[in-house]
């Protein structure tokens, strides 16, 4: 892990459309830009792998949410057949497709899990310093629990990974490309077609391949989503602001809601994957919000885990 000195910062995204690079997306759930204090503590340098959360499960026995049968009381009316354990797998679409409609290249794959990543015959063979994926969110509490650990909140995530500088565009800089080279693990080429692997990766990659920011914390924008503790409402920020002063350690929002599926209980992911590309989603740029369903996993979503300094001295 490593230290986060904690202190006052600006919140939150400009309309990233008019940047270079910006994508299409306003990301006006990222608004108003707003001033935050948090605490110092402790994280992860890199997000959770496979080694690390195959000694939890080993330790505990832990099941995780795709291994487990889906109920029939959770999906009235699916059919018998379609309620088998599994996971959402990003599949690459055979020719360009308008980027209005994501079930074009996302599918549900029976067996899909953290131990069978691309689903069955696969495996975690020489994939342990990959980031552990396929993961719920309380997949992801349940770790953080036996590590003695916790998930951070979108405050404390989102000052470690500007990494104690102020405004810029990503986690390494204002330049999607410094000096002409990768600094993510991001998607390259025709989206969702072909990743080209411009960035030395097709798909995902094993974590800290790339240079750490200036905390030490390395990934922290693309390469897997991380979840965070905050309830996911696009009106989290605009709430802080008519609250009046610095948000002092926010914890978000108490309740969930998303206006685009009102029924889902979602969390907010942070840091964008290596499926993001300026031609359909840029939310590997710092200031920038995801979301999540919190009983769904995928192939593009993981998480770190983050420490109090009492806790720190305390599993020394």
């Amino acid at each position: 892990m490593v230290w986060i000195p904690g202190g006052e910062f600006s919140m939150g995204s400009e309309d990233p459309r008019a940047d270079m690079c910006g994508g299409p997306d306003p990301m006006r759930d990222a608004r108003p830009i707003h001033r935050v204090y948090v605490d110092g503590f402790f994280m992860d340098a890199t997000e959770v792998t496979n080694e690390e959360f195959e000694r939890f499960v080993k330790a505990t026995g832990y099941v995780t949410i795709a291994e487990q049968t889906p109920r029939a009381e959770d999906f009235p009316g699916a059919p018998p057949e379609n309620l088998v354990a599994g996971s959402t797998v990003f599949t690459p679409t055979p020719a360009r497709v308008p980027l209005d409609d994501h079930f074009q290249w996302w599918r549900y794959q029976k067996g899909a899990n953290w131990r069978h990543p691309d689903g069955p015959g696969s495996s975690l063979e020489g994939r342990e310093k990959y980031p552990v994926i396929h993961i719920a969110y309380d997949d992801a509490v349940a770790y953080a629990k036996w590590a003695g650990k916790r998930l951070p909140t979108e405050a404390e995530w989102e000052f470690a990974a500007r990494g104690g500088r102020a405004g810029e565009l990503y986690s390494w800089g204002n330049d999607l490309k410094p000096g002409g080279k990768f600094v993510a693990n991001i998607f390259e080429g025709v989206f969702p077609v072909e990743d080209t692997g411009a960035d030395g990766f097709v798909g995902l990659a094993p974590v800290a391949q790339f240079p750490p920011n200036p905390y030490g914390l390395f990934d922290i924008g693309g390469n897997v989503w991380e979840w965070v503790s905050d309830w996911y409402r696009p009106d989290s920020y605009q709430q802080r602001v008519l609250a009046g002063g610095v948000a002092r350690n926010p914890i978000g929002p108490l309740t969930p809601y998303d206006p685009a599926e009102p029924h889902e209980k979602k969390r907010v992911h942070r840091g964008g994957s290596f499926l993001c590309t300026d031609q359909y989603c840029t939310r590997y740029m710092v200031g920038s919000r995801g979301k999540g369903e919190v009983s769904t996993g995928s192939n593009h979503v993981g998480f770190r885990c983050v420490m109090t300094p009492e806790q720190y001295r305390g599993a020394k």
